[in-house]
C-alpha cells in the first residue's frame, strides 16, 4: 500500500508491517495505522472528491488501508445523510445542529463501516471465515457484509442481545453463539475460538483496521459540511473504537489540509456503564463497571479500546456526559418527533448527551454541533414501545374516536 507506512503501537511505539492480518503489539498495545500524508496530499484534494460519483465510504480510498487491487465488498456502506435540524437547534438553544443518521447503512448501524473494512482485509489475507464478539450491531454488520461477499461467519453475543439483532444474524446465515454472561465473557470466548481455528479476527480491540473503517463517518461529515468544522461532534461510546475512529478521521483530514482546525468531541455514555467517561472525570485509570443500561450496544463494562478512546477525548479537549436510561429514551422520542430520525437507545445516546449539556449551560447559543446517530431504532423496538406507550385502540366508530380524543386531551386542528 503506497499510502500506508506501517502499524504503530500506541503504547510502546513499536512498528509493524501493515499486513492484512495485523493484530496487536507483542506488548499488548493496540496498533494505529500510520499514513504517508505527503503522498496522499498529491492524490486526494477537495477538487478530486468533488468530481467523484461514488457515494460510499470507499470514495476516500486514499485515506484507507486497502490495496489498489483489492475487490471491495458489495454492500453500499457509508455516505449516510447529514440533516441540518434548525427546529431542534432552537429548542435546545444551539446556534446550529446537524444529525448524521448512520442507521441508514445496510445492516442499520455505523458498525457496517468497520465490517466492510474487515471483509476487504479478510479478502487480502485469503481468509474464508471471519469471527467476532459483539453486543449486537458489530455482529449483524459483520454477518451481512460477509454474507454479501460469500464469507462464513461465527458470531459470539451475550445472551442479553436484543432478539431483533440476533434475528438479523440468523437471517444472514451466521453461526451464532449466545454466551451466558457479560460482554467480557463473550469477548474472551470469541478470542479463544479465533485463536484455536485461525479465523480472521473482526474484533475492534484486536484488529487495527476497523477504526480505519469507522473513521469514514468523520470524513463524510466534513465533506457534507463543505469542510466547515463544527465546534463539537457528539457520539455514543461503548468499547471506545468508534470515538477513536472518529478522531483519527478528523486528524487525517487536518494532516492533509482539507480542514483547518479540529472540533471538540462529546463522549456520551450511559450512567449505568461509563468506565471511560468516569476515568476522564476523575483523572484516574479506568476500571470495569457493571453493564447496567438498556442501551445494549454501548453496554461495555470492560472497554477494549480504552487507550485510543481516552486519548481521543483528551487530545480533542472533549466533553464527557453520562445520561440515564430515561434521558436516552427521551432523546429517542425527541429525535423522532423533531427530526423524523428513529435511533436505537445506544444510537441516540450522543443526542441525549447534547441535550443534557445544553440544559446544563455547558454548550449553547454560540455553538455548532453534529450529533451522530449510530444505529436504527428498528433494532430494538421493545424499548421504543415501552417508552412510547400503546396506541389509541378503538372500534371503527367516529363517536368512539371523538371520545378517545377527548380522553387524551387531543384537540384536532
Amino acid at each position: 500500500m503506497k499510502n500506508v507506512k506501517y502499524g504503530k503501537c500506541i503504547r510502546c511505539g513499536k512498528t509493524y508491517e501493515a499486513v492484512p492480518d495485523l493484530t496487536v503489539c507483542e506488548c499488548g498495545g493496540i496498533l494505529d495505522i500510520i499514513y504517508d500524508y505527503d503522498y496522499i496530499k498529491t492524490r486526494l484534494t477537495k477538487e478530486v472528491l468533488a468530481k467523484r460519483d461514488q457515494r460510499t465510504m470507499w470514495r476516500y480510498r486514499e485515506l484507507l488501508p486497502v490495496e489498489e487491487s483489492t475487490e471491495l465488498p458489495p454492500l453500499r456502506v457509508g455516505w449516510s445523510p447529514l440533516y441540518e435540524e434548525p427546529r431542534l437547534a432552537e429548542q435546545l438553544g444551539l446556534k446550529r445542529l446537524w444529525v448524521k443518521d448512520d442507521g441508514q447503512n445496510p445492516t442499520a448501524s455505523l458498525k457496517d463501516r468497520a465490517s466492510a473494512m474487515a471483509v476487504a482485509k479478510a479478502r487480502e489475507a485469503g481468509a474464508k471465515v471471519i469471527a467476532c464478539s459483539s453486543t449486537g450491531n458489530a455482529a449483524s454488520s459483520l454477518a451481512g457484509n460477509a454474507a454479501a461477499a460469500g464469507l462464513e461467519t461465527y458470531i459470539f453475543v451475550p445472551s442479553r442481545a436484543p432478539k431483533g439483532k440476533v434475528a438479523q444474524l440468523m437471517t444472514f446465515g451466521a453461526t451464532v453463539i449466545s454466551v451466558q454472561g457479560s460482554y467480557e465473557d463473550t469477548f474472551e470466548l470469541s478470542k479463544a475460538a479465533i485463536d484455536r481455528w485461525g479465523w480472521y479476527n473482526r474484533n475492534a480491540a484486536i484488529n487495527p483496521y476497523l477504526s480505519e473503517g469507522k473513521k469514514t463517518v468523520a470524513l463524510e461529515i466534513m465533506e457534507q459540511l463543505n469542510w466547515e468544522v463544527p465546534d463539537y461532534i457528539a457520539i455514543s461510546v461503548g468499547d471506545g473504537c468508534t470515538i477513536a475512529g472518529l478522531w483519527k478521521g478528523l486528524k487525517d483530514l487536518h494532516a492533509i489540509g482539507l480542514i483547518d482546525r479540529l472540533p471538540r468531541l462529546i463522549s456520551a455514555q450511559a450512567e449505568g456503564c461509563c468506565p471511560l467517561n468516569r476515568a476522564i472525570e476523575t483523572g484516574k485509570p479506568w476500571h470495569p463497571m457493571e453493564e447496567n443500561t438498556l442501551a445494549d450496544s454501548i453496554a461495555v463494562g470492560v472497554p477494549r479500546n480504552a487507550e485510543k478512546a481516552l486519548h481521543a477525548i483528551r487530545e480533542s479537549r472533549g466533553l464527557t456526559v453520562n445520561v440515564s436510561d430515561e434521558e436516552i429514551m427521551a432523546a429517542q422520542k425527541l429525535l423522532g418527533k423533531t427530526c423524523g430520525v428513529f435511533g436505537e437507545p445506544a444510537g441516540v445516546t450522543g443526542a441525549a448527551g447534547v441535550k443534557k449539556l445544553c440544559e446544563a449551560g455547558v454548550i449553547g447559543r454560540e455553538d455548532t454541533v453534529v450529533s451522530v446517530v449510530t444505529g436504527n431504532g428498528l433494532k430494538d423496538v421493545a424499548n421504543a414501545i415501552a417508552a412510547c406507550g400503546d396506541p389509541i385502540t378503538i372500534p371503527g366508530n367516529m363517536e368512539r374516536l371523538l371520545e378517545a380524543f377527548a380522553e387524551k386531551g387531543i384537540a384536532v386542528k
